[in-house]
């Protein structure tokens, strides 16, 4: 309605000397205009109620004019008041279920969390998991790496040992061979002195002092080289002993140094272990907090709906109070005009 007065008001003449009325705007809509016939005349306005417009121009800024429209009070034509809505009064059962919503979403969002917690568990656990099966894989390949090692280097080790055997044995044979062409030739030397005795019967004695000298250092001879071959046979097997124990010292200092490795592992993954722990019992604690806090705010949204719902009941009462008042005020004030 105000929209209509402003646009009718606006649509009507500028000049303070006319002032004509305006048309409804029902009326301008539907009659045509037609033109006048004959000359026009001009007649001065009846004394009516016209609609006050003043229009003022006031220049805001360069290049630009803004326009204040004031509009007078309508006259004879009372603004229908509109019916004031009744105020809504929540029901219990309103309530009830707003509340039944509430615990829906909290339970909704409590079964979210407590997935969110669930799923993050079965992560660490899978972690946890894939962490031991590849410890116990690393373990069993470095076992498994070290006994092949050992087998390798036993295997080496008795392929040297028989070796060298071999070559003992190739070398006692071959002294053998040669104390027995010794013995051969001893054999043959006695069977010459024996036949040259019958012809030199003066230098048999001299040949076999000679002899004799020869053979005692032949012997002398053998039996340096026989020590000689002795003692480098217990060099060898000195050495061969002193080999072994080294293997056998880095054998066991790798292994005192894969279980320290191992143990250091251990050591890490209980750590994780315990960090993982304290995290997931942080996060319990924090999602508790949050549930008290929670419930705390519901029931006080609780107790403030349950207060304004004793509050309008009041209001109601003394609403029922007053009517109840005014009704037996009006009666009695009948009961009098009517006795008068």
């Amino acid at each position: 309605m105000l929209i209509g007065l402003v646009r009718d008001s606006v649509m009507q003449c500028f000049c303070h000397s006319c002032r004509a009325p305006v048309l409804p705007a029902a009326h301008r809509r539907s009659a045509p205009v037609k033109k006048p016939v004959g000359k026009p005349r001009t007649k001065q306005p009846k004394k009516v109620k016209f609609i006050t417009t003043e229009i003022r121009c006031q220049e805001m800024s360069k290049g630009g004019l803004a326009y204040e429209v004031i509009l007078a009070e309508p006259v004879g034509v009372p603004v229908p008041r509109r019916a004031d809505s009744p105020e809504k009064t929540p029901s219990v059962e309103e309530i009830q279920e707003k509340l039944k919503a509430a615990e829906e979403r909290r339970r909704s969002l409590e079964a979210s969390k407590m997935a969110a917690i669930a799923q993050k568990m079965q992560k660490i656990e899978e972690a946890s998991r894939i962490r031991s099966e590849q410890t116990n894989n690393f373990i069993v390949n470095t076992k498994e790496a070290l006994d092949a090692k050992m087998e390798t280097h036993e295997e080496k080790r008795e392929a040297y040992i028989n070796e060298l055997r071999a070559r003992l044995k190739d070398h006692l044979e071959g002294v053998e061979k040669t104390r027995l062409t010794l013995e051969q030739q001893t054999m043959e030397v006695y069977k010459a002195i024996e036949e040259k005795m019958n012809t030199a019967a003066d230098k048999r004695d001299e040949n076999i002092k000679k002899m004799l000298e020869r053979l005692r250092e032949h012997e002398e001879q053998v039996r340096k080289v026989r020590a000689g071959n002795h003692e480098r046979f217990q060099q060898l097997e000195s050495a061969i002993q002193e080999k072994l124990q080294q293997a056998a010292d880095r054998r066991l200092m790798l292994e005192a140094e894969q279980k320290e490795k191992l143990r250091n592992h251990n050591q890490k993954l209980a750590e994780v272990r315990s960090a993982a722990t304290a995290k997931v019992e942080e996060i319990t604690k924090d999602i508790e907090t949050k549930l008290t806090a929670a419930e705390q705010n519901r029931e006080k949204e609780m107790q403030k709906k349950l207060d304004f719902v004793k509050k309008e009941e009041r209001r109601a009462e003394l609403v029922r109070q007053n009517k109840s008042a005014r009704v037996e005020s009006a009666g009695a004030g009948a009961g009098a005009a009517t006795s008068g």
